[in-house]
């Protein structure tokens, strides 16, 4: 055990480490003139009073689980799931403290070229991936020690992280889009300004919005991922074990094991994110994906037979299988959301006869990209089912998100690159930049669209893995689906994704509506606020989104915690586990139309303004502006907090598990 434990510990150090070289690398850089700057600290102030506020609003609800969970269950597993929301919240924390002080330096850098401000950008992403990589093994190791190998408790720092996956991704999703679609619909359509202008008074909301929401929200729900998935295939060593004929202690071990070769891989991939002759930004995203998925596999395959001695091909090619996902879901992604694809060109070419043919292709390409991604996830679940069980399913799984580190640095260069493009133009920087800033910008929206679709994939192999942990609990060797309760969990557990969306949109809606109204305030009653002559009130409209995502985040996320509580209770534990398998299976299909109809919707918008079918202001323009308006909340807000309430639901099962079993009313 010592042995595995240290080296996760000292990965997560080397990790944290590396971290901090970035931040010091980037907080070295030129910081641009004073304009630049003025508005880099207010997007900072935003960012921080949101964040600041979202955590004093979730504190009581996280005592009252801390008390719920020491008197129900024990000591040890509330301070380990004290220690998963700790771990989570700071992970974010971190990343955003860096992303909103990366953004003006890549503008800056940006007046010299883009391979300089892609360097730039791309840094600032990895202190976040490494950051949540680094805490997750240090958290992982530390109480694995402390607890002397004991994993039950460990599950209590999984639902930590799950909690605060799930109120940062829902608390975000409304904020930004909030901000994002009233800035939109007043600026671009009513006004005709362009993005990012000065004068649109929730411009620097909008920019604060990608940072709560794409930094610190995808970094709390993939950091809940890593640790989760972690936890749920140590749980299935037993299993393995007992398939597979090895000692279940280094079955146990191995999955920290992975998850610490690929923090590793991904610190070494990232040395090779750099533009060819081509200058092709994803080709070098490609680059360290693919050095960190071959380190792994070679790094995997010394553990194993060198370092171990475990001679099993299963198990390695149990982990060739979840590295393979990570690689085809980017390039599945990639080729329904990006510019350069059949997908983007249809729904811009549909565009030029309004807004509705441009949402009926949108949803078209929405729907039809669930085939490809489901497919490959039930094609990993068969291979790797096949060579080790459901130990090997649960080892993909980690081996998967054992890339998290580079995965996350990829995803988080996205709303540095929005936010340096929002900065140029606000500080009236020189067109050249703005070109340069954009096209950093088109493919930060391609990436943000292709880590989420890694985000859901892992998020559904783990839940995979978590929901054999709790059958194992609850001592379920067979689920019938002829059998009434599994029947009735299994239809409420297929509705509750789309109500929680529902919800989450809905809240988007009001947030929106309030937004709107006070940016067409401020353009009717600021004098000289059109002609450049006057200031917009910018904290209002930070203000206003704020309040209103703090307001509408809590009731979807108590329908996450308390739903499996109240189903298991009232019908028991077969109802639960139908529950839990139609939130799986629901919220998988809804999670990947959402997020690639939306990116789909704002890459064809980023398409026409390159020129295509009369460029900015035309017929088409404003027809893609309302189809991305419609596809925000939904890649940004919905679609990803399903990720949450799928993990979330099972970590509660999990946690509360027995307690169902032995109190369940079963009222059929």
């Amino acid at each position: 055990m010592v042995e595995v434990v240290l080296l996760a510990f000292i990965v997560g150090v080397i990790a944290l480490l590396y971290a901090a070289w970035l931040s010091y690398v980037i907080l070295k850089s030129s910081k641009g003139n004073q304009k630049m700057q003025e508005i880099s600290s207010a997007i900072q102030e935003g960012a921080n009073a949101f964040l600041t506020r979202q955590y004093k609003t979730l504190a009581p609800l996280v005592v009252i689980l801390f008390a719920v969970i020491y008197f129900v269950i024990g000591m040890n597993s509330s301070l380990a799931f004290l220690v998963g929301v700790f771990s989570s919240a700071l992970a974010g924390y971190i990343g955003m403290q860096v992303s909103v002080r990366s953004n003006l330096r890549v503008a800056e850098e940006a007046k010299n070229g883009m391979k300089g401000a892609l360097s730039l950008a791309f840094k600032g992403g990895s202190v976040t991936g490494m950051a949540l990589v680094g805490l997750g093994l240090i958290g992982l190791s530390a109480l694995y020690y402390l607890f002397d190998g004991n994993l039950a408790p460990m599950i209590g720092y999984g639902f930590g992280a799950s909690l605060i996956s799930l109120f940062a991704r829902v608390g975000g999703g409304i904020y930004t889009k909030a901000a994002d679609v009233g800035a939109d619909l007043v600026g671009k359509i009513e006004a005709g300004i362009p993005e990012d202008d000065p004068r649109n008074p929730a411009v620097i909301a909008d920019n604060v919005g990608d940072n709560v929401g794409d930094c610190a929200g995808m970094a709390a729900d993939v950091f809940e991922s890593f640790v989760v998935t972690v936890i749920a295939a140590m749980l299935l060593g037993t299993t393995g074990a007992a398939l597979l004929g090895f000692d279940k202690g280094l079955l146990s071990q191995l999955p920290l094991a992975i998850a610490s070769i690929g923090v590793l891989a991904g610190i070494v991939g990232s040395f090779f994110v750099t533009v060819g002759k081509d200058k092709s930004i994803m080709k070098a995203f490609y680059k360290g994906i693919g050095v960190s998925a071959i380190v792994t596999i070679g790094l995997t395959y010394v553990y194993l037979f060198n370092v171990i001695n475990i001679q099993s091909m299963a198990l390695l090619l149990s982990v060739v299988v979840g590295v393979l996902v990570t690689a085809l879901i980017f390039a599945i992604t990639e080729y329904y959301t990006g510019k350069e694809y059949s997908p983007v060109k249809e729904i811009a070419d549909k565009s030029k006869t309004g807004a509705g043919t441009n949402l009926i292709q949108g949803l078209a390409v929405g729907m039809q990209s669930t085939a490809l991604p489901v497919l490959l996830i039930v094609v990993a679940i068969a291979i790797s089912f096949k060579l080790a069980g459901i130990y090997g399913i649960a080892l993909a799984a980690a081996s998967m998100l054992s890339l998290s580190g580079i995965v996350i640095a990829i995803d988080a260069y996205g709303p540095i690159t929005d936010n340096a493009g929002g900065i140029a133009e606000m500080s009236g920087l020189p067109q050249k930049v703005r070109e340069v800033t954009d096209e950093l910008d088109a493919v930060g929206n391609t990436t943000k669209a292709t880590t989420k679709g890694y985000a859901i994939a892992g998020a559904a192999l783990g839940a995979l893995a978590l929901f054999v942990a709790f059958a194992e609990e609850a001592k379920l060797a067979v689920i019938n689906v002829l059998d009434p309760r599994v029947t009735i969990g299994l239809f409420i557990g297929a509705m509750l994704p789309f109500l929680f969306s529902s919800m989450l949109m809905t809240a988007v809606g009001r947030a929106a509506f309030e937004i709107v109204e006070e940016v067409r305030r401020q353009f009717r009653e600021i004098k000289g606020l059109m002609e450049g002559k006057a200031k917009a009130d910018y904290a209002k409209c930070v203000d206003i989104s704020t309040a209103t995502a703090l307001r509408e985040l809590m009731v979807p996320g108590l329908l996450a915690v308390l739903t499996p509580l109240i189903v298991g209770y009232l019908f028991g534990v077969l109802a639960l586990a139908g529950l839990l398998v139609g939130i799986i299976a629901s919220g998988l299909m809804l999670a990947i139309f959402m997020t690639t109809a939306g990116a789909a919707w704002d890459n064809a918008k980023k398409l026409i303004e390159t020129g295509v079918h009369g460029g900015k202001g035309s017929v088409a323009h404003k027809a893609a502006i309302v189809g991305d308006t419609v596809g925000d909340p939904l890649k940004d807000t919905a679609g990803p907090s399903l990720n949450a309430l799928i993990k979330v639901t099972n970590m509660v099962s999990l946690v509360f598990g027995a307690l169902i079993v032995a109190k369940s009313l079963n009222l059929i």
